[in-house]
């Protein structure tokens, strides 16, 4: 099973998992960039996964259904145009012999999903991804998360935790190629962290050679990314300097995110 990110509009990545023959994508919101996959590879479009409803993340999908062969799957609380498979928090999703579970992930939107893989073992005879995957669409960002269009501090918090508690060596594949500008806000968090400082030089040098920097793992996030780190003493002090009204994560995410709102 291949991974591979298509680049669409100006900084968005729509998500292809595929076997040599079936693929499925993730959250197409141009179908031009899907289209020219499918035909140079030459596979069929099995499923469409969309993690919420914003038109950058949907508008293709019109355009795939006539190469489509099965089902699109999408946010129950969202209104996804049919034909749409409605999903949410607990299900889960069988598509070419893997599962996904789908987790609530509100915040960005107010019925945002997120998928995710764990290979079954064996997984070694190319059948399967070989480690977890995510696909968290607009939640979590290498570095950063999403903005709050409908959601509330609380609950991008929440679902930043539900994504923190998955295995470390998961593969997060975000939407967005956003990561040089959250890093530039996570090293005015965290200055001093030396991981955060290493992975910015990789991410610069990534960038430079025309490279994406994402997917990005789960445990190089919890390193590096101020939002997964409401608890650190550093990000605390930072967050109260900004204006939290405590050292609890919620509060200490709040201004965080406000913060970030305002970054140049």
């Amino acid at each position: 099973m291949n991974l591979i990110a298509l680049p669409a509009f100006t900084d968005n990545y729509i998500w292809v998992l595929h076997n040599g023959v079936d693929a499925i994508v993730i959250d197409p919101g141009d179908s031009a960039p899907v289209l020219a996959a499918l035909d140079r590879l030459q596979l069929r479009l099995a499923a469409i996964l969309l993690t919420h409803h914003h038109n950058d993340h949907i508008g293709g999908v019109p355009a795939l259904l006539p190469r489509l062969t099965g089902p699109v799957y999408g946010p129950a609380l969202e209104v996804i145009p049919d034909p749409c498979v409605r999903v949410r928090g607990g299900d889960s999703v069988q598509v070419l012999g893997m599962d996904f579970s789908v987790i609530d992930v509100p915040g960005h939107t107010a019925g945002h999903i997120a998928y995710f893989h764990r290979p079954r073992p064996g997984a070694a005879d190319g059948t399967d991804t070989q480690e977890p995957v995510l696909f968290c669409g607009d939640t979590l960002f290498s570095g950063g998360c999403g903005r709050l269009f409908e959601g509330t501090p609380p609950q991008m918090y929440q679902s930043l935790q539900a994504l923190a508690v998955l295995p470390t060596d998961t593969l997060v594949c975000c939407a967005h190629e956003y990561t040089l500008s959250n890093l530039k806000f996570a090293r005015a968090v965290e200055p001093d962290n030396a991981e955060l400082a290493r992975y910015t030089l990789h991410c610069e040098q990534q960038r430079a050679a025309g490279l994406f920097t994402v997917p990005s793992r789960l445990k190089t996030e919890l390193d590096i990314n101020p939002f997964l780190r409401c608890g650190s003493t550093a990000v605390i002090a930072a967050a109260r300097h900004q204006g939290a009204q405590s050292d609890q994560p919620v509060d200490v995410f709040t201004a965080l995110r406000q913060w970030k709102n305002d970054f140049r």
